[in-house]
């Protein structure tokens, strides 16, 4: 038994929305143990969507769709169903009656056109929206060897119909026999390739499966365990994450909800130590980072954007001499402004970070990539390390990576 995502939209193939969605339908599928193969995206096109469901239906046993099921005209989900089953709509006056509460509740008069809302299939069970106004359907045009689910393309509408009545739906018919349990092992300064390399013998691993994916210069694990409940998936899962651990080293910082902002403030908090940071080139990514993180406000007592040369000296105290000769972007500055902003801040640790995000600004000698990132630590005295993120990435992900480095040079200090 098998299921099968498709999601409805021409928003999503022409990129104008990130189909969080089905992201969210994948890892839930995993965690009920439902087998789960294929996803698709398809236009607001009734004829491309019915190819969809002739192929989905042919291979797959549940069909989850989202999205398609609002009151405008291009949305054609449940009737374009409805069509390629040869069954009638047939309105339901309860579906009308409770999307007129809604918009009675929020002081305003349901349009004609939300009647559409109301016509599901002859045959198909209603799947309420608790906070929206579009509701989807639970049907078995075949019988029980096929069950059609449908979402609305809103992920919070979604997510609250998925959890509150698709889950326990699903439970009632069985479906949810076994449960895949996973864990994120979570990596920075190694690469894929390198710490695939070191692990290599668990990636032929059956069950748990061990697999390695990287982004944004994070490298991450993913360790994944089928069974007949969380708690034997999880006990299958656990001596791997130990050996994998000990294997990595210092290399990982933590795991699932784990951050290296939500790390390095642990350790803050558990030292009862405080940070300051001054940024040129992330332009305040490096604190967003940091005050993402509920409590940092403990930790965390503020930092500089010294984007411009003159704040760099008239606020951070970084030698005028220093930054003509040398450059802004140059170890020696980088360990200055640490110590500048420890100081102006009265703060145990000072980050700093100065560099070329690109895409100009490069030179033969300093290009598009190069970052230093300074430290100062709690006895007064301040280090400096060079970064080579290279020339060919995009200005953002060159920020995000100096931001994270900075995070990683300071976690390595506990």
């Amino acid at each position: 038994m098998t299921a099968e995502i498709i999601c409805v939209g021409t928003e999503l193939l022409l990129g104008n929305i990130t189909n969080t969605n089905a992201q969210f339908l994948g890892e839930q599928l995993a965690e009920l143990g439902i087998p789960h193969y294929y996803q698709t995206v398809v236009g607001d096109n009734p004829e491309r969507l019915k190819k969809a469901i002739a192929i989905a239906s042919e291979r797959s046993q549940l069909l989850i769709f989202t999205g398609g099921l609002g009151p405008t005209p291009d949305d054609l989900t449940v009737e374009t169903i409805a069509d390629f089953f040869q069954t009638p709509l047939i309105e339901k006056p309860e579906i009308i009656q409770d999307i007129a509460q809604k918009f009675a509740s929020r002081g305003r008069e349901m349009s004609p056109s939300n009647r559409k809302q109301a016509l599901i299939p002859q045959g198909a069970d209603i799947l309420y929206n608790p906070i929206g106004s579009a509701p989807g359907i639970i049907w078995q045009p075949k019988g029980d060897r096929l069950t059609i689910l449908t979402f609305p393309g809103v992920p919070a509408e979604m997510k609250r119909m998925w959890v509150e009545i698709a889950i326990p739906y699903l439970r009632l018919q069985g479906w949810c026999s076994q449960t895949i349990y996973s864990r994120i092992l979570k990596f920075w300064g190694i690469t894929e390739s390198a710490l695939a390399e070191k692990v290599a013998p668990f990636l032929d691993l059956q069950n748990p499966t061990v697999a390695p994916y990287a982004n944004y210069g994070e490298v991450k694990l993913r360790i994944s365990a089928c069974a007949e409940s969380a708690t034997r998936a999880a006990a299958l899962i656990e001596p791997i994450v130990t050996q994998l651990r000990q294997i990595a080293g210092l290399n990982c910082y933590g795991a699932d909800d784990d951050t290296l902002a939500s790390v390095v403030g642990q350790h803050l908090r558990q030292t009862q130590q405080t940070l300051s940071v001054a940024e040129s080139c992330t332009g305040g990514g490096l604190g967003k980072m940091i005050t993402e993180i509920s409590g940092s406000s403990e930790y965390f007592l503020g930092g500089v954007i010294a984007y411009d040369n003159r704040i760099k000296h008239q606020l951070l105290g970084v030698n005028a001499t220093d930054l003509e000769q040398l450059g802004a972007v140059s170890a020696t500055v980088a360990e200055q402004m640490a110590l500048g902003v420890r100081s102006l801040l009265q703060t145990d640790w000072g980050l700093s970070i100065t560099g070329i995000a690109g895409p100009s600004g490069g030179t033969d000698s300093k290009p598009v990539g190069l970052v230093y990132i300074g430290l100062a630590q709690p006895d007064g005295t301040a280090t400096a390390k060079e970064f080579r993120f290279g020339d060919q990435r995009e200005r953002s992900w060159i920020q995000r990576a100096s931001a994270c480095s900075a995070l990683d040079l300071l976690r390595r200090q506990f």
